[in-house]
């Protein structure tokens, strides 16, 4: 990827058994213990002013919320708005230089590295922050679904089969009804990669059915129609609990559930993923709120990703990340 700064960490699917938090994390409040002295990174959040703009995917958005609500109260000078437009949509924000920082649910595409340097943005940074259990859902008072392959997933989401009664035979005589997120979600690409073009390359996911960036409104769309069936981020399958029903996933080794333990582990495949946040060695070099910002978020991903609903980094990847920062710091 032209630009990419090298150092960056990008993992595949496959890499996931390596993720996941050390046993015995208690999820307590986050520290900034950077800002203490002799914390190690020279930054002195006290003295950051400035505004940042944070845009992209809506599944990494309640991370971003809860980093910057936790970053503005150790450098209260600086004013943090995020936004989610989508991956993709923060992506186009962040190469036309109007965003400082683009959250991503799916590692950055050659065109948009391309569409960055075409801009001037030649120095793209590759950020880990957390990773994701894409989950299927349906309405609670489906008493029918409990586990799909993921060829009858790759059936309902192209539109091969428009009835339930068409995915299994067992299954009853009503209309499906589809909820999705919207074509600049990360997580539309990754679902239309990993079981789309994965069953079957050249296949294209179906319009049919309500298509959102807001991953709430799928959420409540399923919660509102007994036939629905739906996919977001683990987050908001968390925050929605029992208005929700999860649905197994068999890749060809039976029936796994997602959780944080699946995702860690390996066995929800293929639908464990990475959470990134992206920004420019420029603008860690020139605009110290942006680095104080990004280096906030890296030092309290762990605790913040599991508080709202998401599988923290292990210590060997956090390390791998803060080894990335380590140039730009003071």
């Amino acid at each position: 990827m032209l630009g990419l700064l090298a150092a960056t960490i990008v993992v595949g699917a496959a890499a996931f058994a390596a993720c996941g938090s050390d046993d015995g994390d208690d999820g307590g409040e986050p520290t900034a213990s950077t800002t203490e002295p002799g914390g190690g990174s020279g930054i002195d959040y006290d003295s950051l002013s400035g505004e940042i703009r944070n845009d992209g995917s809506s599944t990494v958005f309640p991370i971003a919320e809860a980093v910057a609500e936790e970053f503005s109260r150790v450098a209260g000078d600086v004013r943090v708005n995020v936004g989610f437009s989508g991956t993709g949509g923060g992506f186009e924000r962040f190469c036309r230089g109007e965003i400082e920082v683009s959250n991503a649910s799916r590692p950055i595409k050659d065109d948009e590295v391309q569409a960055c340097a075409d801009n001037g943005i030649d120095d793209v940074v590759e950020v880990r922050v957390a990773t994701d259990a894409l989950t299927v859902v349906v309405n609670p008072d489906n008493e029918f679904v409990e586990c799909l392959t993921v060829q009858q997933l790759h059936d309902i989401f192209t539109g091969q089969a428009n009835n339930w009664n068409e995915v299994d035979p067992s299954f009853p005589d009503a209309d499906i009804v589809r909820f999705f997120p919207g074509t600049d979600s990360g997580t539309f690409d990754y679902f239309v990669e990993a079981i789309i073009e994965g069953v079957e390359e050249g296949a294209s996911h179906t319009g049919d059915g309500t298509a959102s960036e807001d991953d709430n409104v799928l959420a409540q769309g399923v919660e509102g129609e007994e036939n629905a069936i739906g996919y977001f981020g683990f987050a908001y399958y968390q925050e929605a609990g029992s208005l929700l029903k999860p649905v197994a996933i068999d890749n060809g080794e039976g029936c796994v559930e997602p959780s944080v333990q699946t995702a860690v582990d390996g066995t929800y495949a293929p639908l464990s993923r990475p959470l990134f946040i992206y920004t420019s060695e420029s603008l860690l070099s020139e605009r110290p709120e942006v680095l104080g910002y990004v280096h906030f978020f890296v030092e309290n991903s762990q605790v913040l990703a599991e508080e709202v609903g998401y599988i923290p980094l292990s210590d060997e990847d956090l390390a791998e990340v803060q080894a990335l920062l380590e140039p730009f710091l003071p």
